[in-house]
């Protein structure tokens, strides 16, 4: 599975809901500033209800432009076991119920589920609690999370 591939598919993604938070944005800002929605009382909030709402989604779109800033100056290495499963690993797990999962550890901000082949893709950042416990691992190691009152554990099957 080529991991830059992947990459592309993030950075089309995260285009995608920068796209739609934009419009959001806009459409808040108009809502807030039509003539019809300024207070005519105190108890007439519509207008500052939509200027919040702009204000959080302004937010959420400079984050988006954040996260492909990172994306896109991500490099994916191959991997290395000296080293163990690093920033732009693409991992394998298996479960105790012989689940198998593919996970791309990538830079924060770009948590999403990706389709490539056949095969479903989990894209984490190495800040996630799965992502930290498997920093370093090697294939055949064990990965433990707390996951609310249940331990999870799962085996390192593979690593590209």
């Amino acid at each position: 599975m080529d991991k830059f591939l992947l990459q592309q598919q993030v950075l089309e993604r995260l285009a995608e809901d920068l796209l739609q938070a934009e419009q959001a944005v806009r459409a808040a800002h108009e809502t807030a500033t039509h003539e019809e929605n300024i207070a005519e009382n105190k108890y007439d909030t519509l207008g500052l209800e939509a200027a919040y709402l702009a204000t959080g989604q302004a937010r959420r779109a400079e984050a988006i432009r954040h996260a492909m800033a990172n994306w896109r100056q991500f490099r994916p290495r191959p991997y290395d076991a000296s080293k163990g499963i690093q920033l732009g690993a693409l991992v394998c797990l298996v479960d105790s119920d012989d689940k198998q999962q593919l996970l791309f550890l990538g830079p924060n901000e770009g948590s999403m589920k990706l389709v490539s082949g056949a095969q479903l893709v989990q894209v984490i950042s190495s800040e996630a609690p799965l992502g930290r416990a498997m920093l370093g691992k090697c294939e055949g190691d064990e990965v433990s999370i707390q996951v609310a009152l249940t331990r999870r554990q799962f085996e390192v099957l593979r690593v590209h």
